[in-house]
This record gives structure tokens, sequence and C-alpha cells, in this order.
């Protein structure tokens, strides 16, 4: 009465109850982010009225809060009631009821797809006395007690960590004594004896009875999957592939179809597409007589799907129907999970199907022919890491031997490595720089570790939609899967095919397109790809599928980017490469890698000095040689800027190092000889030893420092440009200060080099540029007053990183970056993409200072961060006029500045 006398009479409403649960008949595909990626897709195929089992989802929301606080939602177990009273409803049966229980199964869906990486636990509800109605429900006793056993084996395994191999060991020993080989020789009577058999196993690692309540079986499956969102190899999975931790996953609760139950019964995963490939077609994999786990665990080998169209061809016309419904509606390749009851078609799950680099281009390409997609959307479906994977080397099978064995190609690629059999010690020899094979039976997701770290993946079990044909495909990694004629035994680490044993640490070479194995090493030769971007595959002629999408699709972005991309390269030869490989001039040429060499001599000379005119001799000697290397670069990147960087590394780079000195001067010593030369080098790298070099005497400090040094270079680059217009070329170099921190260095470096360069070419009409690179934080934060004196910025991000950061990067990155990525401190090393809020912040600042100070300044990026794809999408919304990578990573950078346009401005198709 008095809290409502203090509101004037009116209670106040109760909060809204948290809703946790949703039916499948509620919910759609655009709700990825609450009902993840599973349950959304089948709210949607049961929104288009397909046969889908009813079900409900509990959302990522739920498994959130449960991961919080370490204790299920208080809402969430009344509203789970309330959908499965619905669910009891709609099937006429009841969870529990011996005569005709209801059985589920329980399985995992965050919004991004994770094949394997968390929980599923099929055929929950089933107890001792619910058996028997499931037999005579069915007319068939060894179904109910082959999906008894499983439901034991999957949830101890699952939700009580029962060990996998106890009951694998249980189920290998009953077929011996039913004297057969396959699950299916087993008796209804065997299932019964292995049911018995699994429980004692389950009680010895438990300490209790396998649950007989089946509600207790349900809320303990759907604790587990929540908790496998925090499971290693599910934290190692969204590592690789850049998943936020935080999103949770959902869980799907769906009436249970068997494809057990009988041979006209059966499971299968079908792809709208040939996922390796992107080829038209019918492609997947099916089992009769088997659960869905069946095919993707790979633990039996798969027939052919167009096999169905003889076992079932009304089935398998209905199935072929959907699927084309299904792609349309996706407007993509679809991967499509079904199983078959006793003639009836039952869809289990669709989504977005993961693919080959190859078939990525290759599909996108497709549906823009059919009108299903514009080349906007083409483009914004494949990425720069998928066209990097295409670019890496392929066989050359002219000299190759005959295949040991030959498989399913379910990932392309070529991948050569010593043999290995489990995923540690794939691990340990890959940190150790070793290339593996990683070679299973079938894997499984623990798995993972090792597939990562292999060069490829070898099973001799499985197909196309085994677990390690949809991880690998996932990772761009080679497999070879259902090599059936190798008999893999892994306990004594190695195989036998035919008259071959392979042991651990024998080499191979697998090929993920043919599915062929090979002994030894077979050599390898530029992809199709490479040779296109090189010249020698002409788009015109070619009938290649991949290299006309590429063509098409890397055209298209060249018209949308915003973003040139220029490339960093020392040489001629380097410069004439990048420039097939579309660049559009160089963003840095570094020209210490020129004093390299025979050039060493002249260097030393230059050290050494310790008077004026012996400096100038060396420097003298050093002009013309300098001068030929820019007239070479110039005249291949002829009317493209090129941007060089004066010497920026420490001298003492460029002598031997002080331990070497010191013991040959110490044994000359010891003979009595003279230590000669050596000695004055000695004392020179004694003098110029600094604690910490990369924040010493470098760079622009160097050019103040040393008289005549940078001077020389601008001579060089000056007179190289001049020689090349007056003979009817058309040079554009620009000069960059490195490692400026301070205005007044810049104005000093450039009055000498404005000087020079007027002396130089006179009456000529060469435009030379000069500005900064912004590598120092101070530069960044000071870059109004660097404007003043710069024509242009170059951001040195790689430096940029380290002094952000505080990073000595060749220290950091094996001592301790590890446990940073391993603790989520970083998601990515910030070396290998930007550090967008702190290193991206100064980017950010020096960008609108620079150009509120001078309108219009060019400012691009040459760190080793111009090819990295996500890199490139920040630098497009920083407003950077171009981006500069090795000559190798150019298409994949205007492929990404393509699609960063696009994403940036939308496209009316999506």
């Amino acid at each position: 009465m008095a809290a409502a006398e203090e509101t004037g009479g009116v209670r106040p409403c109760a909060p809204a109850q948290p809703r946790y649960v949703y039916d499948f008949t509620e919910g759609d595909r655009q709700q990825r982010d609450l009902l993840g990626g599973k349950g959304a897709n089948l709210a949607e195929m049961t929104r288009l009225g397909l046969p889908v089992p009813p079900g409900f989802t509990i959302t990522t929301e739920a498994c959130r809060a449960y991961l919080d606080r370490g204790v299920v939602p208080a809402d969430l177990p009344g509203q789970v009631s309330a959908a499965l009273h619905r669910l009891e409803q709609r099937r006429g049966k009841r969870l529990g009821d011996p005569a005709d229980p209801l059985l589920v199964s329980v399985r995992s869906g965050a919004k991004f797809s994770m094949p394997g990486m968390m929980e599923t636990v099929l055929n929950v509800g089933l107890n001792d006395a619910c058996v028997a109605g499931l037999a005579a429900q069915a007319g068939d006793e060894r179904f109910a007690w082959d999906s008894y056993r499983r439901l034991i084996q999957m949830f101890g395994r699952t939700v009580c960590q029962v060990p996998a191999e106890e009951f694998d060991q249980a189920l290998a020993a009953a077929k011996r004594a039913a004297g057969t080989d396959d699950d299916l020789g087993l008796t209804a009577q065997d299932l019964r004896g292995l049911v018995r058999e699994y429980q004692k196993i389950f009680f010895a690692h438990t300490g209790r009875d396998f649950p007989q309540d089946p509600r207790e079986q349900l809320d303990l499956a759907v604790q587990a999957v929540f908790d496998s969102w925090h499971a290693e190899r599910a934290i190692v999975y969204r590592r690789q592939e850049r998943i936020p931790a935080d999103l949770g996953t959902a869980v799907n609760v769906v009436a249970m179809v068997f494809g057990n139950l009988g041979p006209d019964s059966g499971t299968g995963v079908a792809f709208t597409r040939d996922p390796a490939t992107g080829s038209q077609g019918v492609y997947g994999d099916y089992l009769a007589n088997a659960q869905g786990e069946d095919v993707v665990a790979g633990i039996r080998n798969t027939l052919p799907l167009q096999e169905l169209a003889r076992l079932d061809p009304r089935s398998y016309d209905e199935l072929l129907a959907i699927m084309a419904r299904l792609e349309n509606h996706y407007r993509d390749l679809c991967d499509i999970e079904f199983t078959i009851e006793r003639g009836t078609l039952w869809m289990l799950q669709t989504r977005v199907g993961k693919r080959t680099a190859a078939a990525a281009f290759v599909i996108a390409s497709q549906l823009v022919d059919e009108g299903i997609i514009d080349l906007d959307e083409a483009l914004h479906r494949v990425s720069g890491a998928q066209l990097a994977q295409l670019m890496f080397p392929c066989f050359d099978l002219s000299g190759a031997p005959e295949p040991i064995a030959t498989g399913v190609g379910a990932s392309p690629g070529a991948a050569v490595g010593t043999v290995v059999f489990d995923s540690a010690r794939a691990v340990e020899l890959a940190g150790q720089g070793e290339q593996v094979i990683l070679v299973r039976r079938e894997t499984n997701p623990d798995d993972l570790p090792g597939m990562i770290a292999a060069q490829g993946i070898l099973t001799s079990r499985g197909g196309k939609t085994s677990h390690a044909a949809v991880v690998a495909r996932g990772m761009g990694k080679t497999c070879l899967c259902g090599a059936d004629t190798l008999d893999v035994d892994q306990t004594a680490r190695r195989f036998t095919v035919g008259d071959h044993t392979v042991v651990e640490g024998d080499l191979v070479s697998i090929d993920g397109t043919s599915g062929c194995l090979y002994l030894g090493a077979v050599p390898v030769r530029p992809s199709e790809v490479v040779q296109y971007f090189e010249g020698t595959v002409d788009p015109a002629t070619t009938d290649d599928p991949l290299v006309l999408a590429v063509h098409r699709i890397l055209s298209h972005a060249d018209t949308r980017r915003r973003l040139a991309v220029r490339t960093n390269a020392d040489t001629g030869a380097d410069a004439a490469r990048a420039r097939r490989f579309g660049a559009e001039g160089i963003g840095l040429c570094r020209t210490e890698h020129m004093f390299l060499g025979d050039r060493r001599e002249l260097v030393e000379r230059l050290i050494l000095a310790r008077d004026e005119t012996t400096r100038s001799a060396a420097l003298a000697e050093l002009l013309p040689l300098q001068r030929a290397d820019f007239v070479e670069i110039f005249r291949e990147m002829d009317g493209l800027p090129v941007t060089v960087r004066l010497i920026d590394p420490p001298l003492h780079e460029f002598l031997p190092s002080l331990e070497d000195l010191a013991v040959s001067v110490a044994v000359a010593h010891a003979r009595g000889q003279d230590a000669g030369r050596d000695e004055a080098l000695l004392a020179a790298v004694r003098r110029m030893h600094e604690q910490n070099p990369m924040l010493g005497l470098r760079g622009v400090r160097l050019g103040l420092v040393i008289p005549g040094l940078f001077a020389m270079q601008v001579r060089a680059i000056t007179e190289a440009a001049a020689q090349l217009a007056a003979a009817g070329r058309d040079p554009r170099p620009e000069i960059m200060v490195p490692l400026v921190g301070a205005v007044q260095e810049l104005e000093t470096v450039r009055a000498e080099a404005d000087r020079i360069i007027s002396e130089v070419l006179g009456e000529q009409s060469v435009e030379i540029l000069i500005g900064t690179m912004i590598e120092v934080p101070r530069a960044a934060l000071t870059a109004g007053q660097l404007a003043g004196a710069a024509q242009f910025f170059s951001f040195g991000t790689n430096d940029l990183t380290q002094m952000g950061w505080g990073f000595s990067r060749d220290d950091v990155e094996g001592a301790f970056f590890w446990r940073y990525l391993e603790l989520g401190i970083f998601g990515i090393s910030p070396f290998e993409s930007i550090d967008r809020d702190g290193v991206g912040r100064l980017v950010r600042i020096a960008v609108e200072e620079g150009r509120a100070a001078r309108p219009g300044l060019k400012i691009g990026v040459c760190g080793e961060h111009g090819g990295d794809p996500d890199s490139v999408h920040f630098f497009h919304a920083a407003g950077l006029d171009y981006v500069s990578c090795s000559p190798f990573r150019v298409p994949v950078a205007r492929l990404e500045a393509g699609r960063a346009t696009v994403e940036a401005t939308g496209s009316d198709s999506r």
C-alpha cells in the first residue's frame, strides 16, 4: 500500500522479461546476431515452406548471459518448457513418453559458421524405458538401440568429457566379436550389449549412471553447447578466422528425424555448386542408413550425391528443386544438410557455403552472368586474401612420378612436407620452421591446431563434405580426403599403400586439385593467375574460367577504387614486374639496398673517412653508380611517380659485425700479424656502436651528420631524371626524407636539395617533389608544421608501429606476441594489420592536420600494411591517396581498394 501511495496510486510496471527462446516459425535469416546462423537459416527455410523439422532456438543472448554469470538465466528454463510443450503438440509426441517418445537434437549455431568447433548431441530424450517404445513405433529394434548407443556416446563425450577413445574401442571390440568391419553389420542384440558397455564406461568416468530423465539430458546438453564456445578448438578457430570472442552461440533444439531407419533412409550434405572449383552441377555426399554426424565425421566413405537418384529418385528430384530454390533465394552457393526418413526428405540446415578461393571468383562471375548479382556484389564477395591464395605455385607435373594413391581433391593447392600423424607433432615441427603434411584417418575438431600448422591435410576417409574438407577450404589449406587405399596406422606413425610404406618424417606431395598423392617433393610452377599477371596468359584467348573471373572482377575493382596502388621496388626488374602486376608507380625505393654487394668497399671508405677529401672522393665514386640505378628504375616506371627514400639505416649495418671483426683482429694479433683494414673497421664499428641503433643515428639524422651523403643521392636522382627527360622520357621522381621528427630537420635537407635540383636541371622542365616519411609519432602529431615544408607525406607504418607501441619488432614477435595473441590482447599482430585505435589515430591526425595546412597534400603509405587487405580499407577511410606494397601484393591491394569503395558506398544489389 505504501508503495502505491508514494507513486500516486499507480503501481510501477514490472521490467520486461528477457526473451531467450524463439520458435523456427518466428525468425528469419536477418536475425543471425540473435539466432545464430543455423537458427536464422532454419527459420528462413521454415518461412519458405520447406520441409524443416519443427524446433526452437535458444538465443546468443542466453549464451552470453550464461557465460557471464556462470549459471543459466533464471527465465530460460520456463521459456524452454513452453517451447518444448509447443513442439510436443506439433509432433504429437512427448519427451520421455515410454510408448512413443519425442527425441530432439541439440546443436550449436553461432553467427559465423564454425564447422565442427562446437557441440552437437543427437537423440536426446532416449533412456532405458523409452528405447522399447521407440523400437515399437519404428518397427525396428536395431534402429532404437543404434540411436541409444549414439546418444550415450555423444552425450558422454560432449557433456561429461568421457574420452572418445573409450567408446571407439568398445565399438571396435563389438564389431570384432560380430565378425564385421562395418557398423551396419551389428545386430540389435549386438547394439543392446554395446549400450550396456557404453553405460559402464560412462559410470566409470563420471561416477554416476547415464541420466534417465530426458529433461535433465536436454538441459545438460544445452549447457554443454554454451560451454563449447570457450573450448580450446573454438578459441583457436575464432582466432584463425578473426571471429569476435564475445558473440556467443545460439542453441537449436530440433525434433529428430532419422536417417538410420534402414536402406530407405539416409543422410547427406549437398552443395548447389562445386565448393572446390565453382563448377555448376550436383555436388555432395550421401550415406544410407546413417545419421548426419556420420557424413561430416568421415568415419565411413560416402556415396556421391548422384547415387541418390538411383536409390530414391523422388527424394533426389525434390532435393534438387529445393537446392535451386535456396540458391536463387540466397543468391549464392548454398551448403545443405538433409535427412531422408523412410522416403521423406527433411532439410536440417542451409548456409552460404564455404568455398575455395578459386570457387569464390568463379561463382561470383557466374552469378553476374546469370543476372543474380551485379559486379559490385561480385567484388564484395571475393577478397584479397583469396586472390593471394590463387597466386601460390602449383605442381609442375611434366616430370612428376606416378601418384601412389588418389582420393578426393577437397581443397585445391600444392603442398609438400614431411608426414606427421598427430596435431601436436604438426604444431611442434611447424614451430621449428619445418613444412609438414598432417595425415589422419579422419580429422576431428581437436585436430584444428595441427591443421593450421600444416601445409596440407591428407585423410584416408571422408569426402568433400567431411570435417577435414570443410575446415581446410575455409582456411585455404590444401586437402586430399578419402584416399581409401591408405592404411593409416596412427599408433605406429606410418601408412601403407600398395608396396609403399611411408613413416613419420618421410617427404610427400599432395595435390588438392587432382586428389593425387606423390612420394617425395614434386617441383612447382607459377599458378595460372600469376601467369595472367605476368602477361603469358591472355584473357582474350584463354578459356580458363578462373583466369577470366579474376580478370573480370579485378578490372571492375580498378574502375571502382579511389586509392592508387604503387609498389615497393629497389631494382628495375622489380619495377617491371610490379608494373605488369598493375602498379601505378613506386611508393618506396630503398636506396640503402643499392649500397650492398660490390659497392660495400666504397661505403666502408665513406665510413672510415676522417677528412673531407677522402669522404668526397668516396661519394664521387658512388654518384655514377647511384645515377645508373635511378636511370634503370625511372625508365621502367616511365610516366609514373617513383618515391625514392634517401638512405635510412645506421651506417654500421653496412659493416661487418662487431663480433666478427673483434675475432678477426684478435686472431691476427695472436699470430703476430697485422690486422690491416679490419682494425680500422673495428675502431669505426666501436665508435658508431649504439645501444638502440633503430632510435639512433639513422635517416635524416645521418644525412645531417655526414656531409654530402644526402646531397650525392639528390644529385644522382636529379641527373638520372634529367638524362631521361632529355631523351624524351617522362621521369617523375619524388624524394622522401626518412625519420623526420621536427620541421627544422626537413627544412634543412630541403634547402640543400632545392639548390642541387635547380643547379642540375637548369632550364629543363622536370618536376621533382620533396616530402617526408611519417614514421615518428612526433611527426604525426606535428604534421601541420611538416606540411609547410613537405610536398607529400608517406606513412612508414612499420616504424610508426614500433615507436607507437614501444616495441622492437625483431625482439618482441618471438618473445611474447604469441602470449598476447593467446590472451586476446591482440586479435592479430599490429605489424600485420594496422592498429586502428592507436597507430591508426596517429595516421588520421597527420592526414587531417597536414591537409589543413596544405590543401591537396598527396599522402600515401609504404609500410607492409599497404598490402594488408584490412589495412587497405582503413587507409581508404582515412583519406590517403595511395598504398604501396611488394610487387606480388599489388593485385591484392588493387582488389581491396576497389572493395573498400564498394563497401563504403554500398551496392544496390545487396
